[in-house]
Order: structure tokens, then C-alpha cells, then sequence
């Protein structure tokens, strides 16, 4: 009985740490692709495109930075890769687009 006890409650607390740090994956990433949008547009671009921008964003800033040995950490950590390879995204469309 104790051990079923332990189960459960350490499943439950695994699975508020996972929807807490989902949470804080989708919030880091609205507020990178709002970031880089006004870095590179001067504005916002609607929060599900700075959703969007910002969550790819995050992936490539880690693999850039990560190509120097570079490696930020916390939340501030977290956001500002995400900025820095959305800005890159960014930039890339702005480019792609401009050859058009």
C-alpha cells in the first residue's frame, strides 16, 4: 500500500513538472518570436506566428550556439537563444523572400 502511494504521488508530480515546463516552453517562445519580430519587422506578427517563430527559433539557437560551445542557462538562458535563432529565421525568410 505505502509503495503504490509513493507511485502515484511521484507520477503526479512528474507530470505537473512536464506540464510546467510545456508551459514555460510555449511562453518562452511567444515572447522570443514577439522579440525577433521587432528586431527584424519592427512589430509583432500575431501570436501564433511568434509562437511559431519563436519554438523554431529556440531549436535553431541551440544548435547554433551550440556549434560555438556556447550554452546559456535558466529561463533568461532559454529566452535569449530562442531570440537569437529566430532573429536568424527571420532574417532568412526576409532574405528568401527578397530574391522573389
Amino acid at each position: 500500500m505505502k509503495i503504490s502511494i509513493v507511485v502515484q504521488i511521484n507520477i503526479l508530480s512528474n507530470l505537473k513538472q512536464n506540464i510546467m515546463e510545456f508551459l514555460w516552453f510555449i511562453l518562452i517562445g511567444l515572447a522570443a518570436g514577439y522579440l525577433a519580430g521587432l528586431i527584424i519587422k519592427g512589430g509583432g506578427m500575431g501570436l501564433i506566428w511568434n509562437l511559431i517563430t519563436g519554438v523554431l527559433g529556440a531549436v535553431i539557437g541551440g544548435r547554433l550556439l551550440s556549434l560555438f560551445n556556447v550554452h546559456f542557462g535558466g529561463l533568461v538562458g532559454q529566452l535569449i537563444t530562442a531570440v537569437i535563432g529566430a532573429v536568424v529565421l527571420l532574417w532568412i525568410v526576409t532574405l528568401v523572400q527578397k530574391k522573389k
